[in-house]
């Protein structure tokens, strides 16, 4: 076995596609995923499991259908299982994804922003 740590920052500049999570590593059941995100997302929802955000780098803010939260780097949320949510980003932000193995970006959604699940880098 090699032990190598994960450099963030190094995944990170290996693509330049927003709105499309790479897996990074693997825990148990739980995969960490990177992404950059832009412009608004979908409404979306999961309703088998909670979905945590990491912000890396930049701002971002996830949607409610009765508020919302904002991230700044370094700042972390967890959206509960089958709450609707709608991330946004001003500007390019990356994250940090936390969430079970097959979860699809978009949820219960199909549109055009849902992303090849399971992309390891």
């Amino acid at each position: 076995m090699t032990h190598k740590s994960i450099n963030l920052k190094e995944k990170l500049g290996l693509f330049d596609e927003h709105w499309a999570p790479r897996v990074i590593a693997g825990l148990n059941d739980y995969q960490f995923k990177v992404a950059k995100i832009e412009g608004e997302f979908v409404w979306h929802k999961h309703d088998e499991t909670d979905e945590a955000f990491l912000c890396l780098d930049g701002e971002m803010e996830i949607l409610f259908r009765d508020g919302s939260v904002s991230l700044k780097s370094g700042e972390l949320f967890v959206v509960p299982r089958g709450v609707e949510h709608k991330p946004v980003a001003s500007s390019e932000c990356s994250i940090l994804l936390i969430e079970p193995s097959g979860v699809v970006n978009t949820g219960d959604g199909e549109t055009k922003l849902r992303a090849e699940n399971d992309v390891w880098i």
